[in-house]
């Protein structure tokens, strides 16, 4: 198993993508904390403008990223499988450990590692970057430290479960490309359609938080945009996403002990 583990990692950190990755979600963080930090006030003259506490301006200016950074983590998890079934690596990698579950089990601890590395690039863009602009506008960088320190870490646990999500919806469709445009598809494209379909309904929020967004949103304790929405608290938020990845890694894993490969 830690053989397996390190050889997962060792492909990781032998291609471009890791860091490019992490240049990438480190600017990510940055931009958005710049672009939150810079417009949210704690008092608005302005009707239909939202107002925050000092707590809520300083998790949605350092979390406020992380609706496209884990975006950015699902296409790590996809590219983790999907890379070796387009270039045939698949092959060499089963050979090397025929115990599929195994293989599964090492490109989750993997990723989870990953998660942990990525979360903490992208906090020191967005805290860096954030806390610059709150001070330079005269506001708390850092208010109630104690649940300020457990959104950032949450963090973390956010972007690692985002990319097992991904590993799971890799395995199921093993086209690269396919499997990148669906998962994109659905965090873009779907689930805001859906979301806005269901605040127009009766009961349709009671079911829209359950959605991976909203579940992340309520993990982060940050704004949705939706001053009437129902949200799930921090830990069932938690539950939620950890549900989802469970379930992406368990199809995953059986698609794989089921499938052939050449």
């Amino acid at each position: 198993m830690g053989r397996a583990i390190k050889a997962e990692i060792q492909k990781l950190m032998t291609t471009r993508l890791w860091w490019g990755m992490a240049i990438a979600l480190f600017l990510c963080g940055a931009l958005f904390a710049l672009l939150f930090g810079s417009i949210s006030q704690t008092d608005s003259d302005q009707e239909g403008m939202p107002t925050f506490t000092p707590l809520q301006i300083a998790i949605n200016t350092y979390t406020s990223g992380v609706g496209f950074g884990y975006v950015f983590l699902m296409v790590i998890g996809i590219m983790t499988i999907g890379s070796e079934y387009r270039h045939k690596t698949i092959t060499g990698t089963l050979l090397a450990e025929p115990r599929r579950p195994v293989m599964i089990a090492s490109k989750v601890i993997a990723l989870l590692g990953f998660g942990v590395l990525y979360g903490l690039v992208f906090l020191a863009g967005s805290v860096i970057t954030g806390a610059t602009i709150l001070s330079a506008r005269g506001m708390q960088a850092f208010p109630e430290a104690g649940t300020l320190t457990r959104s950032l870490l949450l963090v973390l646990l956010v972007l690692g479960l985002w990319a097992l999500i991904g590993l799971g919806l890799g395995v199921m469709i093993p086209n690269q490309v396919a499997a990148i445009l669906v998962g994109v598809g659905i965090a873009f494209i779907l689930e805001p359609i859906l979301s806005v379909v269901g605040t127009l309904i009766d009961g349709g929020r009671d079911v829209v938080k359950f959605f991976p967004s909203q579940a992340t949103n309520a993990v982060l304790g940050g704004y949705n945009g939706d001053p009437e929405s129902v949200m799930l608290n921090w830990w069932q938020g938690t539950l939620m996403l950890l549900l989802y990845a469970a379930v992406f890694v368990a199809i995953g894993t059986w698609l794989t002990n089921r499938r052939d490969v050449a």
